[in-house]
């Protein structure tokens, strides 16, 4: 890629937006949804910026990088392998991930898990797994290993 293509730099991406339901995104919706992303990937809710019914947003990592969750009557719908993906600086950090929504996944069947694996292309290892819960969305979880 060339850099004078983007007089003001290169693009980074910001946000995620995705729809649910207006009923999904009442307080019990909204809790249940930064219960598991907040406790599984520590993302925060910006609470300011929270519409009862109407939207939610979720910081990852931080507050200029989020998921931004709002109500349609016609919510967005995906085949299961539609996703994003998020990155984390360690296979350990990975590791844990994993373990916390996998714990979760054991007492709720409506956690989607695909489990860890890795693409090995000789100069890069990405470590992954897939997860969708209350998201019309999967999220990716990867460790690029660069052995």
């Amino acid at each position: 890629m060339r850099q004078e293509l983007y007089p003001a730099g290169v693009p980074r991406l910001n946000h995620v937006a995705v729809s649910l339901p207006p009923d999904r995104l009442d307080a019990e919706g909204r809790a249940a949804i930064t219960d598991f992303y907040g406790a599984c990937f520590g993302w925060v809710e910006l609470d300011s910026e929270t519409v009862d019914r109407r939207k939610l947003i979720l910081a990852i990592g931080h507050w200029d990088q989020f998921l931004f969750i709002h109500a349609e009557d016609e919510p967005m719908r995906s085949p299961r392998m539609d996703h994003f993906g998020v990155s984390v600086s360690s296979l350990a950090d990975l590791e844990a991930t994993h373990a916390r929504v996998a714990d979760r996944a054991a007492t709720d069947p409506a956690i989607d898990v695909i489990g860890l694996s890795v693409d090995d292309f000789d100069v890069l290892k990405v470590h992954s797994f897939y997860v969708r819960h209350l998201l019309p969305i999967m999220v990716e979880v990867q460790y690029w290993e660069f052995p």
